[in-house]
């Protein structure tokens, strides 16, 4: 069970990683704390070698994503529905 905490943390650790190198090229705030998350939890499994640490990262970054922290589609509009696209004339009309 030990080899799976520390498998989950790893990816735990690379989602980090990725989620704070998106917010260093776009700085989106909510990046950052997400990254914080999830890379505090993996660590905090490997240096304890418990599961619980993940659980806790994991219902940390749900609640921040249910806070509004996570970045959304840019190409998404009220409702989850795709929005059109925009031309400069349409908007004079």
């Amino acid at each position: 069970m030990i080899y799976v905490t520390y498998v989950v943390a790893g990816i735990f650790i690379a989602l980090s990683v990725t989620m704070l190198y998106v917010f260093y090229r776009s700085s989106h705030f909510g990046l950052f704390v997400l990254g914080l998350a999830y890379g505090c939890a993996g660590l905090l499994a490997i240096v304890l070698g418990h599961w619980w640490p993940l659980v806790a990262g994991f219902m940390l970054a749900w609640i921040l994503k249910w806070l509004g922290l996570e970045p959304g589609s840019e190409t998404t509009g009220e409702g989850g529905r795709v929005a059109e696209e925009r031309k400069p004339d349409d908007v004079a009309k």
